[in-house]
């Protein structure tokens, strides 16, 4: 589970100018994905204060700074300081007056500028820090964009999911993760999946060994993250099990207590699985969007049972 990321991180990510060059931004953590605009704080209210929160001046903020006495406005800022947030961000390119510079390099805490927004960079920053600092958990697996769905792929090693994967990308879809997944939780209705940076953008096929995907098929066959939108697990078919031929009622199974619908495919020779994980990718989609087809032909036998539905009706024309 990734508990911190650099501020050093945040600053390339967002490209922030540093203005403290006396601080070393490597080590400064940041482990709450929260941000704070420190208004009340600058009229000296400091009840529930979370001082390990990203803290951004705006506008507002700023100029509410700028107006104050020198004094006061000293002694603000040596409180703020003496907090230790995790970094200051002064949105518009609004730079801090150098007395608060100097303080923040005595006290190593990072001033940085962006010459975005205030809303803007808040947006962005709180985007990205619940995703890198989500709760997260490594699984066996293979994910794939199939028709924009992220189709997670699981079952026993050898059962066939890369050979699956390969061919769902010779079809036009693309890979995300072979063998390791890492899934984030970034909501509590989403789960974000990508793939560990040293096995990114390879896939290995027994009896040929690894594949770099994105060389082999093109920069259009691959993809770092995607939403988990579905689940298809992979097993040896067996004569004497029950498996379900209508879906009618839509099975789940959880990570980090989020659940997502999954299907249990059985494997044997002759069954080509690249389409059939399309097929469900389509199928799921087609749920999404309102349509259940089980429930369709459900209804339409009901429907002719109960006489309201004949072969002369305009259903069953042709």
């Amino acid at each position: 589970m990734a508990s911190t990321v650099t501020v050093a991180r945040l600053a390339k990510r967002m490209n922030l100018q540093n203005l403290t060059e006396q601080v070393d931004l490597e080590h400064r953590d940041i482990r709450m994905p929260d941000i704070n605009r420190p208004s009340l704080q600058f009229t000296g209210f400091w009840d529930f204060f979370e001082p390990a929160r990203v803290q951004i001046v705006g506008k507002v903020e700023y100029t509410y700074l700028m107006k104050m006495d020198h004094e006061e406005q000293v002694q603000i800022e040596g409180e703020f300081l003496d907090k230790q947030v995790p970094c200051i961000i002064f949105a518009r390119n609004q730079v801090p007056n150098p007395e608060f510079i100097d303080m923040a390099n005595e006290k190593g805490v990072p001033l940085l500028m962006t010459e975005k927004s205030t809303s803007l960079i808040t947006s962005d920053i709180i985007t990205w820090l619940h995703t890198v600092l989500a709760p997260m958990v490594s699984i066996h697996g293979v994910l794939v964009d199939v028709y924009g769905e992220g189709v997670l792929i699981t079952g026993e090693s050898g059962i066939g999911k890369s050979e699956a994967a390969i061919e769902l990308i010779k079809r036009g879809h693309r890979l995300v993760s072979d063998d390791v997944v890492e899934i984030r939780r970034v909501s509590d209705n989403q789960l974000i999946g990508s793939a560990p940076a040293i096995t990114r953008h390879f896939i290995e096929l027994r009896g040929i060994g690894i594949v770099d995907v994105k060389t082999l098929f093109g920069v259009e066959a691959v993809k770092t993250t995607q939403q988990i939108d579905l689940v298809i697990q992979l097993q040896d078919w067996n004569k004497d099990d029950e498996y379900d031929r209508m879906g009618m009622e839509d099975d789940y199974i959880e990570y980090l207590g989020n659940k997502v619908v999954c299907h249990h495919l059985p494997v044997r020779p002759g069954r080509n699985l690249a389409i059939i994980v399309e097929a469900a990718a389509v199928n799921h989609r087609q749920k999404k969007m309102g349509y259940n087809a089980a429930q369709a032909l459900y209804q339409r036998v009901q429907d002719v049972l109960g006489g309201t539905l004949t072969e002369d009706s305009d259903e069953f024309l042709f």
